[in-house]
């Protein structure tokens, strides 16, 4: 066969923290794709590159994985691709082994469980830079002759740094290559040998091709006294999550601003350019108040996501769990939950979807259940909105930004929120044995740019596509319905008054009237059940279609009691989330029950606690 005629296929695997998914960025740039595999939840990622030779290269980033003996639904996912028996999905033509090559110790099991299904495969050695700068050297040529593979070097972070990958990529043949064990239609896996066993090899195959110092891991010794000492590295997390909320609101104002006027400006020039009617009125009231106004916060997401890569790139995110490990037990969890909650910050799916690698299943489902309660990013053009309204721009000691406080402290208030739920779960349930924590800290390392702008790109992306699919098609319907019926002759209130939403948020105000909450909120509540997000592009299309010129800002500080907004604040603290996080919450959990436990429970906690804030307000005359 000739190698430029058809496609080929491989798949990188490797454990978590082998810089894989920095090689596969490497490899495919910005041509991939991701999306889920059929009937679960769990994420595939695929891309492409051209070879030199011409041949099309397909590359699948499988989720990192310890062992084939599966112990979580990412676990069992990799195990299944490769092995060929994963439903809907061909076996890969060839396998690519990712490794650390400073943490071959622990890598180099996992190679030998790969290596075991007689697949066609070969190993990178990841991270040769660091290697080499701690001291380390890996006889290569012996490693590959042991492994009875080709053994290439890698450093995924350095432009350049897959060439020997490619190449030995390019010339692999898949019909030379041996193929796996076929009985009956099905591939045979080999039995997987005892721990023991593993780790036996592993030290021989070490003892003969690696020399490493007596010190191979100085720096990464310094750094953890500091980052794990149990006073000083919990200040150190408080310090850097605390900059992440100054860094929301400082950094993206100016850009916040420059696209809302931008947006604001282009919506008067369309208004002035087109005559009286429906047209109009959906363009300039619907999509451009509506839309406009939450595409101006993408600032503020994109900064978020950029803290969160760097953190989870550097290494340091495993070590946040460790440190928290401790805390994390009082309240019934273990420091595994850190961060499934901390990727809740940014979308309680991902989050959500992260538990798979939480072992014991009660810590999992307690994990999912408090989920929602970290603050998402669609939550933030709620509370930008809020505080930008009603606090002042000013410093606190002359350092803080008052405004950054606020909104740290709201972020604070959901996960003391969320810890004081999972001891509660934790004291109604019946077994309350605890798990120790048992994971690999990997190596630090240097973020690099190409790769954080590659996940600042995806995470953009999906929310403009947000912006631009369920959020324009929430505009537009509930433009349609504060639009029509149209107002009796001779009325004197604006036609949303008059109107089907209107209607909706009467009737829906009797039941929120003593949170504070107008027939304007009750209205963008509903909407808002969809994505968070939309409760914003809701308001502002409901008060322009009221008559109410001004940028929603401006309406709300003017027309708002305090009381209304500390209660609106408090709501978004705890309220319930969208329905995608529902649907996959069923579909991780596959129970209508935990989806029925986590509505009620949510939406009870956001209701008293608006009832409280406001009512307390109001009284001290907010």
């Amino acid at each position: 066969m000739n190698g430029t005629a058809a496609t080929l296929r491989i798949a990188l695997v490797g454990n978590p923290n082998c810089g894989k998914t920095a090689l596969f960025n490497l490899l495919t740039g910005t041509r991939q794709k991701v999306a889920n595999y059929a009937g679960v939840t769990i994420e595939r990622k695929e891309g492409h590159y051209l070879a030199p030779s011409g041949r099309n290269v397909r590359v699948l980033d499988l989720p990192g994985a310890y062992s084939l003996a599966a112990n979580s639904p990412d676990e069992a996912i990799t195990r299944d691709v490769v092995t060929g028996r994963y439903p809907g999905e061909a076996a890969p033509d060839l396998i690519v082994c990712v490794a650390d090559a400073t943490n071959l110790r622990l890598h180099l099991r996992f190679v030998l469980e790969i290596a075991r299904l007689g697949r066609p495969m070969l190993l990178a050695l990841n991270m040769m830079d660091a290697a080499k700068r701690r001291g380390i050297h890996i006889d290569v040529a012996a490693l590959a002759a042991r492994l009875g593979m080709p053994v290439v070097e890698t450093i995924a972070v350095k432009r350049g740094g897959a060439a020997g990958l490619i190449a030995q990529i390019d010339a692999f043949e898949p019909l030379a290559a041996l193929g796996a064990v076929v009985a009956g239609g099905n591939v045979h896996i080999p039995q997987a040998p005892s721990a023991p066993d593993l780790h036996a090899q592993v030290r021989v195959m070490l003892a003969e091709t690696v020399t490493m110092p007596r010190r191979t891991a100085a720096i990464d010794d310094t750094l953890d006294r500091i980052v794990l000492h149990p006073v000083f590295g919990l200040a150190i997390l408080a310090a850097i999550m605390f900059l992440i909320f100054q860094a929301v609101f400082s950094w993206a104002t100016p850009l916040h601003d420059g696209i809302d006027a931008g947006i604001q400006a282009a919506g008067a020039w369309l208004g002035s350019a087109l005559p009286d009617g429906a047209l109009r009125s959906l363009l300039v009231d619907g999509v451009f108040a509506g839309l406009g106004t939450v595409l101006a916060f993408l600032p503020q997401i994109l900064i978020l996501f950029l803290f969160i890569f760097v953190l989870e790139e550097s290494g340091y995110l495993p070590r946040a769990a460790f440190l928290l490990d401790r805390m994390m037990l009082a309240a019934g969890l273990t420091g595994r939950s850190f961060i499934p909650l901390l990727s809740s910050f940014a979308c309680a799916i991902p989050g959500i979807m992260a538990t798979r690698s939480i072992p014991d299943p009660r810590d999992r489902l307690t994990t999912i259940l408090i989920a929602p309660l970290m603050t998402c990013s669609a939550r933030l053009p709620v509370y930008a909105l809020l505080i930008a309204a009603f606090v002042p721009q000013r410093t606190v000691a002359g350092i803080f930004n008052l405004q950054g406080v606020v909104l740290f402290t709201l972020y604070l208030a959901g996960i003391v929120s969320a810890l004081l739920v999972a001891w509660t779960i934790k004291r109604l349930r019946r077994d309350k044995s605890e798990h120790a924590l048992m994971m690999e800290l990997p190596s630090y390392r240097v973020p690099h740019p190409r790769d954080i702008a590659i996940g600042l790109y995806e995470r953009g992306m999906i929310f403009i596509q947000r912006v631009g699919g369920i959020i324009l098609a929430l505009t537009v319907l509930l433009w349609f319905l504060s639009s029509f019926p149209a107002p009796p002759v001779g009325a004197s209130e604006p036609a949303i008054h008059y109107s089907l939403a209107g209607m909706i948020g009467k009737a829906l105000h009797v039941v929120f009237a003593p949170i504070g909450f107008n027939w304007q909120i009750c209205i963008a509540l509903v909407p808002g059940l969809a994505a968070r997000e939309v409760a914003v592009s809701s308001l502002a299309t409901v008060y322009a279609l009221g008559g109410n010129e001004d940028g929603l800002q401006a309406i709300v500080a003017a027309q708002w009691s305090l009381a209304t907004a500390l209660s609106l604040l408090a709501w978004y603290v705890f309220a319930p989330m969208c329905i995608s996080t529902l649907a996959t919450v069923k579909r991780e959990t596959r129970s209508w029950r935990n989806v029925v436990v986590l509505a009620g429970y949510l939406f009870g906690l956001a209701y008293f606690a608006s009832l409280a804030t406001y009512q307390i307000a109001k009284a001290l005359g907010a």
